[in-house]
């Protein structure tokens, strides 16, 4: 009997055993585990949300010279809790258990991550929300995937989408999101984990859409910035131009914290007392320059709607950087992607004050564009959460000064597990 002739008869004894199922759905059970886990990540974030803005309405009633020993207290704090529940880790940490660690992220520090991160937010530090969401959500697929007895690459996928649905519900993006999660573990293969980008892309539409209905957000921007009109050609050579200035401040930055960095770990105390430390030189910081507190949220719109002198700008942009570098060395929780957006708005601000006869939106966004590049090797994402942030319609400009500011960032990334090799210290 030929080969084929016997094929035939075993396909067709295969189909009488086993009749053929119509499913009008493309992923079946698949596309309704990644909705459930992107519904379980916007709840988590939208719970996590509502909770830091009513403790840092509560400690923002603490004003002045009493800003200092607030927030040494509360370094003081977030370093106990460290202490006693566990170290939750850095973003190296999770992007290094992405690469070596079949896509797993622990999830019993995670209690840690959010008290600890929570007073660090709350009482100033100039770090965000994003980091330690994306942990706690990420872990939690893990959870999930390794409950249903999924492994290998699908762990890793379920994890990814976890973390991409915390990022969504933070930036109010699923698509720039979903691109972030995938293009910060590995800047130089954004198609590396492929295979997580649907995952990611539904879980972040569900975590969104719940995030809005719990926070009762608006869908527009983020920040409302003047609106960009007439676009010409020569706007495409002016974003270079204010890219190069984004660029060489994300080299400031990183060189801000690799010498803290030094400076801390010098320091040969427990790690409650370090984040101290580090809280009484926020406060001191936040005490001279009160818009250097918080992550930049709310102050992004305060610096677009206030009358500042060039002299005020330049410190404030200096000292921000400086509070973003202190609060990320010292061990104090939270993320730095929209504290460095802040900072790229003052130094488009102190740009447009040197050439006033220019877009000011158009110069705010390309240096936030470039800084961010720069520092986090997201060249892609950036671009579209900025678009979609700022509610910049034309992104042709914005795509100029996010790839400038990434071929001209350092040849050492600042988070060294983008290296995608064995962990390299900063510094």
């Amino acid at each position: 009997m030929k080969y084929s002739t016997s094929k035939r008869i075993f396909t067709l004894q295969d189909t009488v055993k086993n009749p053929l199922k119509f499913n009008p759905f493309v992923y079946n059970k698949n596309f309704l585990l990644w909705t459930l886990l992107g519904i379980i990540g916007g709840i988590i974030a939208g719970g996590y949300w509502i909770v830091l803005e009513h403790s840092t309405a509560l400690l923002a009633i603490v004003q002045g010279i009493y800003v200092i020993p607030l927030m040494t207290i509360a370094g003081l704090t977030a370093g106990i809790v460290i202490h006693k529940l566990g170290d939750p880790g850095e973003i190296d940490l999770m992007v290094d258990n992405i690469h070596f660690k079949g896509g797993r992220l622990d999830p019993k520090n995670n209690p840690s991550m959010i008290l600890s991160s929570l007073i660090c937010i709350s009482a100033g530090g100039s770090l965000g929300p994003e980091a330690p969401l994306v942990q706690v959500v990420g872990s939690t697929g893990t959870y999930i995937a390794r409950k249903l007895g999924f492994k290998g690459e699908d762990i890793r996928s379920i994890t990814i989408a976890g973390m991409a649905s915390a990022f969504t519900a933070l930036f109010g993006a699923p698509l720039g999101g979903s691109l972030f999660a995938l293009e910060i573990l590995d800047h130089r293969h954004v198609t590396k984990y492929y295979k997580a980008f649907m995952p990611a892309l539904v879980a972040s539409c569900a975590s969104y859409l719940v995030f809005i209905l719990i926070t009762q957000l608006n869908l527009g921007p983020t920040w409302n910035f003047p609106a960009y009109k007439d676009p010409k050609v020569s706007d495409i050579f002016y974003a270079v131009g204010y890219s190069l200035a984004g660029a060489a401040t994300g080299w400031i930055f990183i060189a801000f914290v690799k010498n803290f960095k030094l400076v801390f770990k010098s320091i040969k105390l427990a790690v409650y007392y370090k984040l101290a430390i580090g809280g009484f030189f926020l406060g001191t910081i936040a005490y001279c320059i009160p818009l250097t507190r918080y992550f930049g949220h709310d102050q992004l719109s305060q610096v677009l709607t206030g009358n500042f002198t060039i002299g005020f700008l330049i410190v404030l942009l200096l000292l921000k950087l400086v509070a973003i570098a202190i609060t990320v060395t010292s061990g104090w929780r939270g993320g730095f992607i929209i504290p460095l957006l802040f900072a790229g708005t003052v130094l488009g601000l102190i740009i447009y004050q040197v050439f006033p006869g220019q877009n000011l939106t158009l110069i705010a966004v390309c240096c936030m564009a470039a800084l961010n590049a720069c520092v986090t090797r997201t060249p892609v994402s950036i671009i579209i959460l900025l678009a979609t942030m700022t509610g910049f319609q034309n992104i042709a400009p914005i795509i100029f000064a996010s790839l400038t500011g990434y071929f001209l960032s350092p040849k050492s990334p600042l988070i060294s597990a983008q290296l995608g090799i064995e962990k390299v210290t900063i510094g």
